[in-house]
């Protein structure tokens, strides 16, 4: 019988967490990105300094939850800065009060934050269904390969789309081409070298969350449709058509630990 689409079951001690500052960072990185840095030779928006967070958080997801838990949050990451976008939009609206001066300066900052959300919010749902969906397969096809080298490719893959279509929609056109071209390189070499330089602590947060969480998602027979919610379980599938997610935790001295790995069935839809 053929093995249903699998996502992780019951309760999970650290996802509400791991979402909360996925979206937290996400919010943090966009509003900073309305100013221009430079540290050494290397020149980009502000939001780059934190940005890369949510890969990390993404490559946490997407290796230890899997893809379809790894969608969701994505698209919750989405919400939530659609939403910020539309409640500082409103607060623009409304007519400064009396004697207070700092109006000005809030909207030169403040009013370039829709073509930066704009920008984000594209580059963003692209660029982290692309760092995913890369982790994903790469560990569907060859499991047993070091987790650090699906990381290091999906930020290749991902960074790249997202860095390019962000400078794109924020950027093209308001900065002179020079320092445009600056902004592009500067923050995609940035957000890689920050994920490659925290790699080994991403590699031991990972290693724990796995063992704490008892689960090691393998994303096999799922749809990477990035409009999926939720996974539909096959019609000839059936209650007990599982699939292994994880792989014994072994202890320190190398022996297995004796605890049951965590198996998932498909959550169909209503």
């Amino acid at each position: 019988m053929e093995n249903a689409p699998t996502v992780p079951t019951g309760e999970t001690r650290y996802l509400g967490l791991i979402t909360g500052l996925f979206a937290g960072f996400l919010l943090i990185s966009n509003l900073a990105s309305t100013r221009i840095v430079q540290i050494g030779f290397l020149s980009f928006d502000a939001g780059a300094l934190m940005f890369p967070m949510t890969y990390i958080f993404g490559d946490l997801l997407t290796e230890v939850y899997g893809f379809q838990k790894s969608r969701q949050v994505i698209w919750i990451g989405f919400l939530t800065l659609a939403l910020a976008t539309v409640l500082l939009y409103l607060a623009s609206l409304f007519p400064p009060a009396p004697g207070w001066e700092g109006d000005a300066a809030w909207h030169s900052v403040m009013g370039l934050v829709p073509r930066l959300a704009m920008g984000s919010l594209v580059a963003y749902l692209i660029g982290e269904f692309a760092n995913s969906m890369t982790l994903a397969k790469m560990k569907a096809k060859a499991p047993d390969k070091p987790p650090a080298i699906r990381f290091v490719v999906s930020t290749l893959v991902g960074q790249f789309f997202d860095t390019f279509l962000f400078t794109i929609i924020a950027f093209f056109g308001v900065l002179e081409s020079g320092l445009w071209w600056k902004v592009v390189g500067s923050n995609y070499l940035f957000k890689v070298g920050v994920e490659v330089l925290l790699l080994p602590l991403t590699l031991i947060v990972v290693r724990r969350l796995k063992k704490a969480e008892k689960l090691d998602a393998v994303d096999k027979d799922i749809s990477y449709n990035p409009f999926r919610w939720r996974e539909i379980r096959p019609k000839n599938s059936s209650a007990e058509s599982v699939s292994q997610l994880a792989s014994p935790i072994s202890e320190p001295n190398g022996e297995p630990s004796g605890r049951d790995d965590r198996r998932a069935e498909s959550t169909a839809n209503d």
